[in-house]
């Protein structure tokens, strides 16, 4: 979609074609029943400078609603506000850090020492893709307790994958983009509305020159004998144009490509659980928040307190668990953070698992990420899997698109530029 937006808005006659009965991949929603759903929570914050730029072209930033306080619960229910204050960056979150009633002062020492190293070592070291920051942590002599309730909430949520299988790099960028750049780069901005309205034909009207075809899958990438891709067939019909921008997923991008070659036997997958709660009295007044030390990690209010949606990100404990007992869990932990739920009636519920959600984020992994142009003269990769620079949100994902599209520019002898500059990061990858 990235893709097709910055293409068709630069004069471009774009067709886009989807498997699917609607846009937005594993970032979409859809009905349940009598309810809308998302297939999980998707959030952005600040930094995320190229997704705002895609919803500025849909014309749908209004429909973000932005948030400036972190709400950490603990078991039992204690609230501390993670917000930043008056001072310039990167201290300004340093009036409410030290107010945080879930970590000790020995803990936040130690916190901070390591923020003040991802300051200092991003722009010098040279190995933090092929470490862990589970191994970058421990060798900051991180107390257990501060990796938990701090490093891993933070990034387990924001990566979805576990600290030992995140690679530094990534965790580096994560904390120097959304915490010390600036002051506002941190706030969380939550669609007001199902994640498919983003993506509606008012929106793509503005844009024009994009043609959109859903239910259309392409089934194979024909070539020609001079190595360029002659055509494609789509519901069995051949269909031509002068470039070709495949935006796949890795798992099947393999196989559509085989002439391409691509190594994709390091990829891997990582899960994300969303479980929607329905009851019959409002159980909370806070927008969201993350819940500390349980399986379940954030928690956002849908719909005035009535309808809950839990976040289990890297959630591989979920997956073959049976979709009772899955809920039977929520509502377990839930209680010990939202004592309103004790006395509430479960109305509905639902849970959906995505089992692909996002590549595994490992270290080592970005030497076998592809770049948008490939040894096809006219055809380009897309997909929050290649070299976006970023792992795989929904900000990789617009950065790949925007890639890929320069890359057709350049190739059809109009070069523009349309990715968005980020704050500076020094960080090596």
């Amino acid at each position: 979609m990235a893709a097709a937006a910055a293409l068709g808005a630069s004069g471009f006659r774009v067709r886009l074609f989807e498997s699917k009965p609607f846009l937005g991949g594993r970032a979409t929603s859809y009905e349940a029943g009598s309810e809308v759903i998302d297939n999980c929570q998707h959030i952005l914050l600040r930094c995320c400078t190229n997704l705002l730029d895609f919803y500025k072209r849909l014309n749908v930033t209004g429909a973000i609603q932005f948030y400036r306080d972190f709400t950490f619960i603990e078991p039992g229910g204690r609230r501390s506000v993670m917000r930043a204050g008056m001072l310039p960056a990167p201290a300004h979150f340093a009036g409410s850090f030290l107010r945080l009633r879930f970590l000790n002062l020995s803990e936040k020492i130690a916190i901070a020492r390591a923020f003040e190293a991802i300051r200092r070592e991003g722009p010098t070291r040279t190995d933090l893709d092929r470490i862990s920051m589970q191994q970058w942590l421990e060798e900051k002599r991180q107390p257990t307790r501060a990796i938990e309730r701090f490093w891993r909430q933070v990034l387990v949520s924001a990566i979805n994958e576990e600290l030992d299988r995140i690679a530094a790099a990534h965790g580096f960028q994560v904390f120097e983009l959304g915490f010390l750049a600036n002051s506002t780069n941190y706030e969380m901005g939550v669609p007001r509305v199902p994640l498919a309205d983003l993506y509606g034909e008012e929106s793509w009207s503005r844009i024009g020159n994009v043609e959109i075809h859903l239910r259309s899958a392409v089934q194979e990438i024909e070539m020609a004998a001079t190595g360029e891709v002659r055509s494609v067939r789509v519901n069995g019909e051949t269909l031509t144009a002068d470039c070709y921008v495949c935006a796949l997923p890795f798992e099947r991008a393999g196989a559509m490509l085989p002439s391409l070659d691509l190594d994709l036997s390091e990829f891997e997958h990582s899960p994300i659980t969303g479980i929607h709660l329905w009851f019959d009295r409002p159980v909370t007044d806070l927008p969201h928040a993350t819940l500390l030390d349980r399986t379940i990690q954030w928690m956002f209010n849908k719909s005035e307190g009535h309808y809950i949606q839990l976040v289990v990100s890297a959630s591989r404990s979920l997956v073959a668990m049976p979709r009772g007992e899955v809920i039977e869990l929520a509502l377990r932990e839930l209680k010990e953070f939202l004592p309103l739920t004790v006395q509430a009636r479960l109305e509905k519920s639902h849970v959906v698992k995505e089992i692909r959600a996002t590549f595994s984020a490992k270290p080592g992994l970005e030497r076998f990420r592809p770049v948008a142009k490939t040894q096809v003269p006219n055809l380009f990769l897309a997909g929050d899997w290649t070299n976006s620079g970023w792992p795989a949100t929904m900000e990789g994902a617009v950065r790949s698109g925007y890639l890929a599209a320069e890359a057709v520019t350049l190739a059809a002898r109009e070069p523009r530029n349309f990715l968005v500059t980020q704050p500076v990061s020094k960080t090596k990858q």
